[in-house]
């Protein structure tokens, strides 16, 4: 009987630590087949640097890549935007206006918007442990309705069908959109001013129109979405920030 040794890779590391003078920065290590070569970026949305590597490569030249490149890798991580969790006394844009958010223990209820003033506030109930996730899921909410509103208008008037439409956390994109009529969004627009929102909302039903970014495309996009240019360029300034509500420690800022 011939018998086949089938080679395992030894269990690694999924970090490695990188020393840049007195601090030390975590490094989440991926191994990709079809990478050519080192790269080191910044994952602003999970607030982590990730190194990618060759299939083959070793750990120890990942390691001295990262390191080589340690001032790099600190300076974009002291760029990213302090966090802002749901927790009592934060504040969070809601369709882009700030809220603070006011923990009431001894309330009913789960999450309600209040005036008191100039100031607006979101009113969280109950027990401070559900306190975020009750934010959370009141934002995702709101931004199902306003989403759903949005999409339904665009739909009838470029007089296609969307076959369903859901909201996620999504990381690397707003919205995305199949040839098979199923959007995808980011709760996050709900943070965004109403016309950015109603940007992505157009920008996906117009993909079931043209599912390129052809000029045809851009062209039936403007013709239902006038503030089409405002809205790219809200996101290209304010887009990445929006990654750190809801962050107990909070796409990508650039690569080596």
């Amino acid at each position: 009987m011939i018998r086949v040794t089938l080679f395992r890779r030894t269990p690694e590391p999924k970090t490695i630590t990188v020393a840049v003078g007195e601090a030390s920065y975590a490094v989440r290590v991926s191994r990709n087949r079809r990478a050519r070569r080192y790269t080191l970026r910044i994952h602003t949305a999970l607030r982590e640097a990730v190194l990618t590597m060759p299939w083959r490569g070793n750990l120890a030249d990942a390691s001295r890549f990262a390191q080589a490149h340690g001032g790099w890798l600190a300076q974009r991580l002291a760029q990213l935007p302090e966090v802002a969790p749901f927790a009592d006394g934060e504040s969070v844009p809601l369709r882009g206006v700030e809220h603070r958010i006011v923990h009431r223990p001894r309330m009913r209820g789960t999450v309600w918007v209040e005036q008191a003033g100039d100031e607006r506030l979101l009113c969280v109930a109950g027990a401070v442990e559900h306190a975020a996730r009750r934010v959370r899921d009141f934002l995702k909410r709101e931004a199902r309705r306003d989403l759903e509103a949005a999409v339904a208008s665009y739909a009838r008037a470029l007089n296609v069908r969307v076959r369903r439409m859901s909201i996620r956390d999504q990381s690397s994109r707003w919205g995305s959109c199949n040839s098979a009529g199923v959007l995808s969004f980011s709760w996050r627009l709900i943070l965004c001013p109403p016309f950015v929102l109603d940007y992505l909302a157009a920008h996906e039903v117009a993909h079931l129109v043209e599912m390129n970014h052809s000029a045809r495309f851009w062209k039936v996009l403007r013709q239902v979405c006038p503030a089409t240019d405002e809205a790219t360029r809200w996101l290209d300034s304010h887009g990445n920030a929006l990654h750190r509500y809801g962050a107990a420690k909070l796409s990508d800022q650039g690569e080596y």
